[in-house]
């Protein structure tokens, strides 16, 4: 299991950060200042996300610091969000920098991505949102675990939605990147059919989808 410090001095970010990682699946630990990060940092951990302005010291030296001696990747959590801040973090040594207030489930695909860039992620280019799981290398897709089976078509449906988390597509976009041609060459209720059919294999209430949305008039989009 992925082991991640967090060096935060807010007890309710921090909290929150714990409880969110840990439901996706990681082991966490909660550092509230520089000395006590130190101290954790003894100990082996695949990434560090990590505050600027901690009560007893400056996160941009700690992560020079720990880049003097360790390769563990090292994600910003910070309000510090002008340009120059985030260049100041990257010259400091971090692999990304995510600006607060900030999406919990955007931070939880940065994760994955430094964690795959830097060789700790999970094999096959894993996607994890909710019960959901997607493992692109091997196009499988399971539920709490259990595996889903998808039609050729319905996968890449889905993939293209996960894709393209948090963006609107409109219906004549996924008809043309799913069948390489527009509404008019096709069924205008196929696109129709093949979502209802995805929503009925993921979701427990497929009339409340917590993973594909409608967003009536234009299309649709994936996750909250």
């Amino acid at each position: 299991m992925q082991r991640i410090l967090i060096v935060e001095d807010d007890i309710i970010i921090c909290g929150g950060v714990k409880i969110f990682l840990e439901s996706r699946g990681y082991e966490t630990d909660c550092a509230y200042s520089v000395k006590e990060a130190e101290e954790a940092l003894s100990g082996s951990y695949s990434l560090v996300i990590l505050d600027i302005n901690l009560p007893d010291g400056n996160g941009l030296e700690l992560c020079s610091k720990i880049r003097k001696g360790s390769h563990v990747p090292v994600i910003f959590l910070s309000a510090d969000d002008t340009d120059d801040d985030m260049i100041k973090g990257f010259l400091a040594g971090c692999d990304d920098y995510i600006a607060k207030p900030f999406s919990t489930e955007l931070l939880n695909q940065r994760i994955m991505a430094v964690l795959r860039r830097t060789g700790q992620g999970i094999a096959g280019d894993l996607f994890q949102y909710k019960d959901m799981s997607v493992d692109f290398g091997k196009m499988q897709v399971f539920i709490k675990n259990e595996p889903v089976r998808l039609s050729v078509t319905e996968y890449k449906l889905l993939e293209l939605l996960i894709k393209n988390m948090g963006q609107v597509l409109t219906r004549e976009t996924i008809i043309e990147r799913i069948w390489g041609c527009d509404e008019s060459f096709i069924d205008g209720n196929t696109l129709n059919v093949h979502i209802r059919r995805l929503r009925q294999k993921l979701e427990p209430d497929d009339k409340n989808s917590q993973y594909i949305r409608t967003v009536f008039g234009i299309g649709y989009t994936y996750g909250d």
